[in-house]
């Protein structure tokens, strides 16, 4: 049974740094990326950063020179390291697995919050 992790979310201050991190577990298929999104109150799930197999990577334009996504395949982890925080980027934050097939495997989220 494939589970992924979230930890790290919590609260800090506007223009501060937080970072999170998944745990994926029971992965028995080919990985095609690992990826962070988000949902903030009312809004829809979006991308935040992915990361595929061969590493190449893509961040939403909001995040672009804030947020850093990385991954262990030993480890079967992805982190995001996000800094210079804003109010706007308080949403809960899950973390995704997306197969060669196409399909995808979710964690169960983990909340940041950003205090102005």
């Amino acid at each position: 049974q494939v589970q992924l992790v979230e930890s790290g979310g919590g609260l800090v201050q506007a223009g501060g740094s937080l970072g999170l991190s998944c745990a994926a577990s029971g992965i028995r298929f080919s990985v095609k990326s690992m990826g962070w999104h988000r949902q903030g109150p009312g809004k829809q799930r979006d991308l935040v950063a992915e990361i595929t197999t061969g590493g190449s990577t893509y961040y939403a334009d909001s995040v672009k020179g804030r947020f850093t996504i990385s991954r262990d395949d030993a480890k079967n982890t992805v982190d995001l390291q996000m800094t210079s925080l804003k109010p706007e980027d308080a949403a809960v934050y899950y973390c995704d697995i997306h197969t060669a097939l196409g399909g995808d495997y979710w964690g169960k989220g983990t909340l940041v919050t950003v205090s102005s």
